[in-house]
């Protein structure tokens, strides 16, 4: 009985070291601790703009559908054709034929009045043989061009509706502030409006780096086929026409630019009423300021328009306007850089009265210049060439033409001209048979001159002889 009561003693024993051991060494080594990584749902950020009123109870969401629904019945799409000469076969050789082809260019437009006018790019309706409309009820209609201006990309156009359109009304762009809301609307691919949104990135872009332009940049995408659409704020008011974008492939990358709204009315109001831009000019010559111009000229300031010279009796002139002044602001615009001066007064006309400020000596002045209309311009192979006036005409025995008054700089043709005795104050009567009348002729030519075309120059000197210059 001890044995046995022995025996199972030493078998409890056993077997509870037997289970302690397993639990200490072999099952400490299977056990895997393990973390759980919270999962975070994801965030979810409306696209409309919270403004906070001044009262912190009250929020304004701002709406982009109403403006949509305002706009997207006012733009159209726009189809150029054209005929083009295309590759010579051996076929149009032998009969003695050239071969054409039809191209189709397409882009978007704006309509601004009930009865059919609509505003677009010049380039994307240049050199066309037709234009067709198609509105966003797909109604298609023939267009006739009123007019263009390649200086500013806007071309007018009008069509016949058999009812009233919906139409778009100008905004002041001036008001449009960096940061604000827009929406870009277009019609490129004749599949009816579409809209985006971006904001207002920068004011008085100059793209082209001529100086000759004073765009409203935004993030709004825009891409190929936009081209002549509507930029509009969030009331759905048309602040400018988009025309451009910054692209190394042709498509959006982040920035496009528009024509400010004020300088696209003031351009088919002046189609409308004269058939081309009136421009008013103070009658200043000079560059924009910044530190490296600044240091040159001895001044202070490193942002303006710093005046080189005054044009003998223009607005400025006669408004007291001098060498050396520095113009910081028009009306109530701040001018910072040339393009700023420029897209304000593109927007402007002849006999418009501007107030000037500048800076002179340290002290700021305002004088109130009339704008005078433009009687300059620079043909490239001359120079300057000036109105010309009565006595000027009369001087030379004629009753048309303009006045050579400051011969170009390129030392190829001034050369030229020096060689061949023609002097400052000859009259130029005409230009590839082309009659000169006013300094609006010389830009038409200008508009119209292909590249290698050849410039054939009819001109009266001193003496009242007439002398042609031909250059290839």
């Amino acid at each position: 009985m001890k044995k046995i009561l022995r025996l199972v003693l030493v078998s409890a024993l056993g077997g509870i070291f037997t289970l302690g051991a397993y639990i200490l060494f072999i099952e400490k080594d299977n056990y895997t601790e393990t973390q759980q990584t919270p999962v975070f749902a994801p965030i979810s950020v409306p696209v409309n703009y919270i403004v906070k009123d001044k009262n912190p109870t009250v929020e304004t969401t701002i709406d982009f559908t109403k403006a949509a629904e305002k706009t997207i019945n006012t733009v159209v799409h726009v189809k150029n054709t054209s005929v083009s000469s295309g590759q010579m076969t051996i076929q149009d050789l032998f009969y003695g034929r050239r071969s054409q082809r039809h191209q189709i260019g397409t882009g978007s437009g704006v309509i601004i009045s009930p009865d059919g006018y609509i505003i677009t790019n010049n380039h994307v309706i240049d050199g066309a043989e037709s234009i067709s409309i198609t509105t966003n009820h797909n109604k298609t209609y023939e267009a006739e061009l009123i007019g263009t201006d390649p200086k500013t990309d806007i071309a007018l156009l009008k069509i016949d509706p058999d009812e009233p359109l919906p139409y778009a009304t100008f905004a002041d762009s001036d008001d449009a502030k960096i940061g604000e809301w827009v929406l870009a609307v277009g019609n490129p691919f004749n599949l009816t409006s579409t809209v985006t949104a971006g904001i207002i990135s920068a004011k008085s872009r100059d793209l082209f780096g001529g100086d000759t332009q004073s765009f409203i940049q935004t993030d709004a995408a825009v891409n190929p086929g936009n081209s002549g659409g509507a930029l509009v704020n969030t009331n759905g008011d048309l602040i400018g026409i988009n025309t451009a974008i910054t692209s190394q492939t042709g498509n959006y990358v982040g920035y496009s630019f528009a024509v400010p709204s004020n300088i696209a009315r003031k351009v088919v109001e002046d189609i409308m009423e004269f058939g081309s831009v009136q421009n008013g000019i103070l009658g200043i010559t000079g560059g924009s300021l910044n530190s490296e111009t600044a240091k040159e000229l001895g001044v202070d300031e490193t942002e303006g328009f710093y005046i080189n010279e005054v044009v003998e009796d223009s607005g400025a002139d006669k408004a007291g306007l001098k060498a050396g002044d520095i113009i910081k602001q028009l009306d109530n615009i701040k001018i910072s850089k040339f393009s700023d001066l420029k897209g304000f007064l593109n927007s402007k006309n002849p006999n418009d009265i501007v107030n000037v400020t500048v800076l002179r000596d340290g002290n700021e002045k305002t004088f109130s210049v009339r704008l005078l209309k433009n009687e300059t311009i620079n043909f490239p192979i001359i120079g300057i060439l000036k109105n010309a006036t009565k006595e000027d005409l009369k001087n030379h025995g004629i009753n048309y033409g303009l006045k050579i008054s400051t011969f170009t700089r390129n030392e190829k043709y001034h050369e030229y001209w020096r060689n061949n005795g023609v002097r400052i104050g000859d009259i130029v009567t005409s230009i590839n048979e082309i009659k000169l009348t006013s300094v609006e002729d010389v830009e038409k030519i200008l508009n119209s001159l292909d590249y290698d075309e050849s410039i054939r120059i009819v001109l009266v000197n001193s003496k009242g002889e007439k002398e042609r210059h031909y250059f290839k």
